[in-house]
């Protein structure tokens, strides 16, 4: 049942609905994700490491909600929900206990390449059917890249 009426047609909400619920998991995981390793990095670079992991939340954050209400307005129900984000994720799992600043670093390096990468593809695949939604994934790519940049920097 949908409340909202798309102005898509049904093929086009069926492609920019699962874009747009695939980016909405992907980024409710990495904000988990970012905030697990926070709270667990250790080393000699914990506070720079630590501060920079609280952008990435923020960010996930951010987009997440943004991505959620587009999902509303254009009448798909949006899906956050632990399960759905534990078995449709593109991050991998992250390990238990403390985390040297070097592995966080490593480990958010890996977890934004898999999202942005995916991120990319829903990209291309909303480019004719929803410009709107479209506009929406390339400007939270663009900030996800920015962290990817940043934390590859921490690593060379």
């Amino acid at each position: 049942m949908s409340v909202v009426k798309s102005s898509l047609s049904d093929a086009d909400l069926k492609t920019v609905g699962e874009a747009l619920k695939g980016a909405l998991v992907d980024l409710v995981d990495l904000g988990l994700v970012a905030k697990q390793v926070h709270w667990n990095v250790v080393g000699p670079r914990f506070r720079s490491v630590h501060l920079q992991l609280d952008e990435v939340v923020d960010t996930a954050r951010q987009h997440s909600d943004t991505v959620a209400e587009r999902c509303s307005a254009i009448g798909v129900s949006p899906d956050g929900r632990a399960a759905s984000v534990a078995s449709q994720s593109a991050i991998g799992s992250v390990p238990d206990g403390w985390i040297k600043d070097v592995d966080v670093v490593r480990t958010m390096v890996d977890a934004l390449g898999a999202v942005i990468a995916r991120m990319r593809q829903r990209i291309e695949a909303t480019d004719e059917p929803d410009p709107v939604s479209q506009d929406i994934l390339i400007q939270l790519t663009a900030d996800l890249e920015k962290h990817a940049w940043m934390f590859q920097a921490e690593s060379a």
